[in-house]
């Protein structure tokens, strides 16, 4: 009898938890905390990081000195944005030890926690984008059309070619992460426009433009990452029940079809930036952080299962945005 009165109860709450929220299974299977842990620990690593630069210029504590496209940590080890540092080279300077130190620093971590991870976890840029995305989803803006997804190469190239042909590093006039911390620390507000139109431009002309299809840097720490040995893992690809709830969340949301219907469950896409969000909203954790190693013996090892549900129709979520998901690939 409590068995019965126990099951009731957890499908009144998850129905009740549908009417209120997106992916609302997961929140009412693992909490509102469980479905957003990743989302809040991103934010707080994001908002702690620019935190810890701003204690020099407003309290007097230099932790950090500079911002994220150079930097010492505690007046001693040094970090350089990759990105930066080549313009420099190809504009035919040649940067102070130090700075080829701070690249070669960065380079080495990314190339092993994942190059897109500094997109999700670390460049103040998500948050305007993500806010956008948000933002479309309450609105139930439409799907609009997409960029190609090698553009943002093109570009990289471009902002390569620049120093090259000018001798000037042209790209970081308008880069629009270290804009976000001299408005932060020193109070420049005067390109405040770039994030507005970054802003307007995922809200309102392409989903996802700028982190997935323009932006340069995020280019370059995909090709970075690409080998990286961490990486998100469809591990029970085979309960997958088919909600669509990661695909409405996911920024990338190309690279999990090939995890949940593939032979292989990790998502080896230089694409993912590892944000965590289909860990989090994901009812029947499917998915978990995992070595890319691991996660490919784990699935040799049950023979190579793959999810054989039928979709659900009858999701809204599915409806939404199933027919683009598969257009994706």
């Amino acid at each position: 009898m409590s068995n019965k009165s126990t099951s009731h109860k957890t499908v009144n709450s998850k129905a009740k938890a549908r009417t209120q929220s997106e992916h609302a299974a997961a929140i009412a299977e693992l909490g509102w905390f469980g479905a957003h842990k990743y989302l809040l620990l991103r934010r707080t690593v994001q908002l702690g990081l620019l935190g810890l630069f701003a204690l020099g210029p407003l309290l007097g504590i230099w932790l950090f000195k500079g911002n994220l496209s150079a930097s010492l940590l505690l007046d001693t080890i040094p970090f350089a944005d990759p990105l930066a540092s080549l313009q420099l080279l190809l504009a035919g300077h040649i940067p102070e030890l130090s700075l080829l130190i701070g690249a070669t620093l960065v380079i080495l971590f990314y190339a092993l926690a994942g190059g897109r991870v500094f997109c999700s976890w670390v460049c103040p840029v998500n948050l305007v984008t993500d806010s956008a995305s948000w933002l479309r989803r309450k609105l139930k803006l439409p799907r609009t059309s997409e960029l190609p997804r090698n553009l943002r190469y093109y570009l990289l190239a471009l902002v390569l070619l620049l120093p090259l042909l000018t001798g000037s590093l042209i790209w970081e006039w308008v880069n629009p992460v270290p804009l976000v911390y001299r408005a932060v620390l020193f109070g420049s507000l005067s390109g405040l426009w770039i994030l507005a139109a970054i802003f307007l431009l995922d809200l309102f002309i392409a989903e996802r433009a700028w982190c997935g299809h323009l932006c340069p840097t995020g280019a370059l720490f995909g090709l970075v990452g690409k080998w990286s040995p961490i990486k998100i893992v469809a591990s029970k690809a085979s309960a997958c029940d088919n909600c669509m709830d990661c695909f409405a969340v996911c920024p990338e949301r190309q690279v999990l079809k090939p995890a949940l219907k593939g032979q292989n469950p990790v998502i080896t896409s230089p694409d993912c930036t590892q944000c965590g969000r289909c860990i989090d909203v994901c009812a029947q954790r499917v998915f978990r952080y995992q070595s890319r190693f691991t996660g490919t013996q784990t699935q040799l090892s049950t023979g190579g299962s793959t999810n054989s549900q039928s979709p659900s129709s009858s999701s809204p979520i599915r409806q939404h945005i199933a027919p683009k998901a598969e257009n994706d690939q």
